[in-house]
């Protein structure tokens, strides 16, 4: 099957709207590689996953493995329930039953989609990375949803890659969450290239295995830094259950954005 090319979409289209977010410019933002819906039982069971994200009550996450890899790239989320608990699917597949771009979804509570980028990362195994501009009540936002390969030199090519389609976008408050497959901090790490515009990478939450989480392969980073705060691991019996990976659950204060002196994104020789 022909890799599908990547895509933009520039129209606004204005998503669900039935609960406020939280007031104030603070929101609950979440990452989840759901791991097509089965879980370390071996059942596909997209009712569970749906119901380990309704746990955290997010106003935005991203969802990495939300559809098939293999064949026709069917979505494999609960839409009806995550409806039920407010929250919208964001139109990014070119499929009328797919869900993302390369696994990546992104469901929201409130907000409108102005633009969207939905990017094929270079690297020995097809990947890709969604970049949406979101309208919301507290303001104007980008978010990055992605899944890195498993090779650390591809993994240094994708982080590039998306840090040179940001800064070809307008200035604003940006959010990079999933799945990015590193666990080693310092030097050897493939992240290292982030930092100068999210901040140090070194430490974060362990999310994988899920049963006994000890590497941090899972991400929630933030410009301008300090937008995103009190990073952690969602652990609770459901969880631990329904994928291989613990979701990560976060708090974003679009307020923080005010006066920043942090340089805005910047591409990166890969």
């Amino acid at each position: 099957m022909a890799a599908e090319p990547e895509h933009s979409i520039d129209k606004s289209r204005r998503t669900p709207a039935p609960r406020p977010g939280a007031p104030g410019g603070e929101l609950t933002i979440a990452s989840y590689n759901v791991h097509k819906c089965v879980g370390v039982d071996r059942r596909f069971d997209p009712h569970r996953v749906a119901h380990v994200i309704a746990e955290m009550n997010p106003d935005i996450i991203a969802v990495q493995e939300a559809d098939k890899r293999f064949g026709r790239r069917v979505g494999l989320l609960d839409t009806g329930t995550l409806r039920e608990h407010g929250l919208s699917l964001l139109p990014i597949s070119r499929l009328p039953d797919g869900h993302g771009w390369h696994g990546n979804a992104l469901l929201v509570r409130q907000g409108a989609l102005a633009h969207v980028q939905c990017l094929a990362l270079p690297g020995a195994e097809p990947r890709g990375a969604v970049i949406a501009e979101l309208e919301l009540p507290a303001g104007r936002l980008r978010v990055v949803a992605a899944h890195f390969g498993l090779l650390r030199r591809c993994r240094m090519r994708q982080g590039a890659a998306i840090l040179e389609a940001i800064s070809r976008r307008d200035e604003m408050p940006t959010i990079m969450m999933g799945d990015l497959n590193e666990w080693r901090p310092g030097r050897r790490s493939s992240l290292r290239l982030l930092e100068p515009v999210f901040g140090s990478l070194a430490f974060g939450p362990a999310s994988f295995p899920s049963r006994l989480p000890v590497l941090a392969l899972d991400r929630i980073l933030g410009w301008p830094r300090g937008v995103v705060r009190d990073v952690r691991a969602h652990d609770t019996p459901l969880a631990r259950l329904a994928s291989d990976h613990l979701p990560l659950r976060a708090r974003l204060d679009l307020s923080a954005t005010a006066a920043q002196p942090n340089a805005p994104p910047e591409a990166v020789a890969a």
